[in-house]
């Protein structure tokens, strides 16, 4: 074999390093480029179901919970509070719920599926401006015929406990109720809805 003949291991190893190059180079602008088309750990957390705890909430207590960027209240309503939703229906603007948004399960007179239990959006339907639990006992600041619900210091709305709006307020509806279930008696997920999932 003569010089001519001989192969170039130089030219070759500069081939073959080239192109690992290259390839390296691809893939990595390959992965951000995919990786952009994924939704951001931010993005899943906002709209991922939330579990809950009911065992952490106390008979007559409110506990907060963040569902797509809005504050979601759990109630354990008492027998007392349960009670008040009657006492307040003819004063209602939408008593049956029929002009306000929830599931199927919670159109009923108690807007849950289980009546101890209220999941709805701590959002004003006026202008998105979060209301305030006024219990019962705030007769003083609330009127003498208060029985307990939320009141929205923005521009006056006020709901019951099941966040029926009281006649006269400028909220047009109901607070919503998110979609949610109950995974064991103890626990309910909120942004689930078995309802939906069997659709």
């Amino acid at each position: 074999m003569n010089e001519q003949e001989k192969p170039d291991k130089t030219r070759r190893n500069l081939i073959v390093a080239t192109s690992a190059v290259g390839a390296v180079a691809g893939l990595g602008a390959a992965v951000p480029f995919v990786a952009s088309m994924w939704p951001s750990e931010r993005a899943k957390a906002a709209g991922a179901p939330i579990e809950v705890d009911l065992s952490l909430i106390a008979p007559g207590e409110i506990k907060t919970f963040e569902w797509r960027g809005k504050p979601v209240w759990v109630i354990r309503r008492t027998q007392e509070m349960l009670a008040s939703l009657k006492a307040a229906e003819g004063r209602l603007s939408d008593p049956a719920s029929k002009a306000s948004e929830q599931p199927k399960y919670a159109e009923n007179e108690y807007r849950s599926q289980k009546p101890e239990i209220m999941v709805m959006e701590g959002v004003c339907t006026h202008l998105g401006c979060s209301p305030q639990m006024k219990p019962a006992d705030a007769k003083g600041e609330m009127g003498g015929d208060w029985v307990g619900g939320f009141y929205c210091p923005c521009h006056g709305s006020k709901f019951d406990l099941a966040g029926r709006v009281f006649r006269g307020a400028p909220a047009p509806v109901n607070l919503k109720v998110p979609p949610y279930e109950f995974i064991t008696d103890g626990t309910l997920v909120i942004g689930e809805d078995k309802e939906k999932k069997g659709a």
